[in-house]
This record gives structure tokens, C-alpha cells and sequence, in this order.
């Protein structure tokens, strides 16, 4: 099976991992944080770091030559931090960005991610 390791120039550069595989007709996103290219994330702000993860996960699938659309399912990660109070919001991004037919769709609450000042995952 042929398969493409891509990590788009969008995207902030990965340490030990590659953001995009494409094998064949599959796709695999590695999950997408809040930091834009240069590694820089607005701290302290869910909604920020939401809007900057869905940006990043879109440019993840053109780069695979797929549309949002074309996502099937997403895995929510928010730090537990994160008030309960914020998930419509959330939702309202959510829906905003993947329009009338979303992929299915699980929200964790997590004790932490990768680096501290990150809020959110989506993978």
C-alpha cells in the first residue's frame, strides 16, 4: 500500500509525529491543537484555540486534496479547566464550520494535553 506523509507549511512543524497520512483512498488526521504555524497559541482562550484547531484541521485535509466535508468523525479533547459554560459555544463553532452534515462527533473532558496552556484537541 503507497502511502503520503504530508505536513503542510500551514501547519506548526510536528516533533515525532507526521500531521497527515494518506494511504490510498484513507486519510488519518493527527489530533490539531490551538497553535498557528509558528507554534503560537492565545493562551487562556478556549474560543481562540477552538477557531485556530479548525482552521488547522481544514488545512490538514486540503492537504490531502479532501474538503471538510469529507471528515467523518472528530474526537473533542477539553481540559476539564474549561467551564462547562463554554460548550455552546463550542457547539455553535462546531456547527458553524462543518455546516448542515457534521461528522459524528465525541467531547472528552481531559486532565491535560501536550503542552499546558493548550485548552483543546480535535482529532
Amino acid at each position: 500500500m503507497q502511502k503520503q506523509f504530508i505536513n503542510p507549511d500551514s501547519l506548526s512543524k510536528p516533533t515525532g509525529y507526521t500531521h497527515v497520512v494518506k494511504a490510498e483512498s484513507l486519510v488519518f488526521i493527527a489530533g490539531q491543537v490551538g497553535a498557528d504555524r509558528n507554534g503560537n497559541v492565545a493562551a487562556g482562550d478556549v474560543i481562540a484555540q477552538a477557531r485556530q484547531v479548525l482552521a488547522n484541521l481544514e488545512s490538514a485535509v486540503r492537504a490531502a486534496g479532501g474538503a471538510k466535508g469529507d471528515i467523518l468523525s472528530i474526537t473533542m479533547y477539553v481540559v476539564d479547566s474549561v467551564s462547562r459554560e463554554q460548550m455552546p459555544a463550542l457547539r455553535t463553532l462546531r456547527s458553524e464550520f462543518f455546516g448542515d452534515r457534521p461528522p459524528v462527533s465525541t467531547l472528552v473532558f481531559v486532565s491535560g494535553l501536550a503542552r499546558p496552556e493548550l485548552l483543546i484537541e480535535i482529532g
